[in-house]
């Protein structure tokens, strides 16, 4: 497996050849051209600071070891906050002030890999010119370490986690008193990540006590894919039906990914886990929205019944973000179940979606799947093709575009394809050696005869 470097951050498998996965080197080698990229940007003789964290993988203390350890040799002080969330090491660098950032987390994918997502100073994602710049670094092995009388230091963080939870409960659009009366009872599955840590404290602090978990030991044995998918959720559903709870949750290893279950144990859909939210915050604070082109035409429905403008972008959370701040967006995310609540930071957080959710289902008064019957019923179709060594991406989207010329398009990320109502999105991963399709419909078999036909294209473009 091939190392991952993207605006996603450095990806890959742990164990195995260095460079072609993320072995101990490769840990040390682009933690050292961050920081020294870092160091770059700042006035001599000014002391960096670098908040860590990681999430519950197995890999991760020895990960988080090696980045520490090399941030200090080059001069830098770590505030690390270990077992953590993403967004919460987000907010942590504009908390403490700090230059940067790095989450140890390969969020999603399962517990083989890890990565190095990289962080500036507002504690948002790099963009993709200095993730180059970063690269460039690595490339040359341009980096000088500190003597040893200016070493830096690994320095204790405090409960970081708890400030993210105060911020998000003082948030207008939180309302706890609503959410304690509503006598919720809830079942989330943490799975067997920090998400075992952060849930419980927010669940406190929003005045829930009626609450259980599942696969809540932080082993980094993930019980099940972590990705929060209908086919990974299915422990989750019988669960919600069993104990006859208002609703399910389920998060992501990093907890910047959120999906709910309805009380019949159906799912509520990842993709509208931002459509519900949104509708709420809009109704409650006029403005624009964002979310990328492989996310459901829903948000552009419900942004425009509350009189705002919807924006797509290209995939990926730096892409999102910058969107959002060219049109002003109050709130924005991916149809993945990543929330982006500006008021907050510019980052996903799985904590902030789950507060304005059970406050807008406390005032809603009704079920869960009331809820979700409300919204326009669209169905996406999820795919994807794994790619092999030296397959010419270019040249096979160049002959699926040639095959659609005939269709309005949008190559901004990948390949969009209009079709009517409908529509097809096709683009390489940021995190993975793969091609997704995505293909949207109001109906799933229409969904997925678009998505099937389209996957047949990419693997004939491949041999021909």
């Amino acid at each position: 497996m091939a190392l991952i470097k993207s605006i996603s951050g450095i990806r890959g498998t742990i164990g195995g050849k260095t460079g072609d996965n993320l072995t101990a080197p490769d840990v040390v080698k682009f933690t050292s051209a961050y920081g020294s990229w870092l160091l770059q940007k700042l006035d001599a003789g000014k002391l960096a600071r670098v908040v860590v964290g990681r999430d519950g993988r197995m890999s991760g203390a020895m990960v988080k070891d090696l980045v520490n350890a090399t941030l200090v040799s080059l001069g830098i002080e770590v505030l690390d906050l270990d077992f953590s969330t993403t967004p919460t090491v987000e907010m942590a660098v504009t908390f403490s002030k700090a230059d940067g950032g790095i989450i140890i987390t390969a969020s999603h994918n399962p517990k083989e890999w890890n990565a190095l997502k990289l962080l500036n100073e507002k504690g948002e994602f790099i963009d993709a010119a200095d993730g180059k710049a970063i690269l460039e670094i690595a490339a040359s092995e341009s980096y000088e370490f500190a003597a040893v009388e200016k070493l830096g230091k690994v320095v204790p963080a405090g409960d970081m986690l708890d400030t993210h939870i105060q911020a998000i409960i003082q948030h207008p659009l939180v309302d706890t008193e609503a959410i304690r009366n509503a006598n919720f009872r809830i079942v989330a599955d943490v799975i067997n990540s920090t998400g075992a840590l952060a849930l419980p404290k927010l669940f406190d602090a929003l005045g829930i006590t009626d609450y259980s978990l599942l696969n809540g030991e932080v082993t980094g044995r993930f019980a099940h894919n972590p990705e929060p998918l209908p086919e990974n959720l299915e422990e989750l559903s019988q669960a919600v039906v069993k104990s006859k709870a208002s609703l399910g949750i389920a998060v992501d290893p990093d907890v910047d990914r959120l999906c709910f279950v309805c009380e019949d144990g159906s799912m509520f859909g990842e993709e509208y886990t931002l459509v519900a939210i949104a509708d709420y915050f809009l109704a409650n604070r006029k403005g624009n929205t964002v979310s990328n082109m492989s996310s459901t035409r829903a948000l552009k429905d419900i942004t425009v019944k509350h009189g705002g403008s919807y924006s797509p972008s290209a995939v990926g959370e730096v892409n999102v973000v910058t969107r959002m701040k060219e049109t002003n967006a109050v709130i924005g995310g991916e149809g993945n179940g990543g929330i982006i609540v500006p008021d907050l930071h510019y980052g996903r957080d799985a904590l902030a979606g789950i507060a304005l959710f059970l406050t807008q289902l406390a005032k809603w008064g009704k079920s869960i799947r009331q809820l979700r019957n409300s919204y326009p019923n669209y169905v996406i179709s999820k795919n994807k093709i794994e790619l092999s060594n030296g397959a010419n991406i270019q040249e096979v989207f160049s002959k699926i575009e040639e095959k659609y010329k005939n269709r309005p398009m949008n190559t901004e990320d990948g390949l969009k394809i209009e079709f009517d109502n409908d529509w097809v999105h096709l683009r390489t991963s940021n995190t993975e050696p793969i091609i997704r399709i995505y293909a949207e419909s109001n109906f799933e078999t229409t969904a997925n005869n678009i998505a099937l036909r389209i996957m047949k294209d990419i693997r004939e473009a491949m041999v021909n």
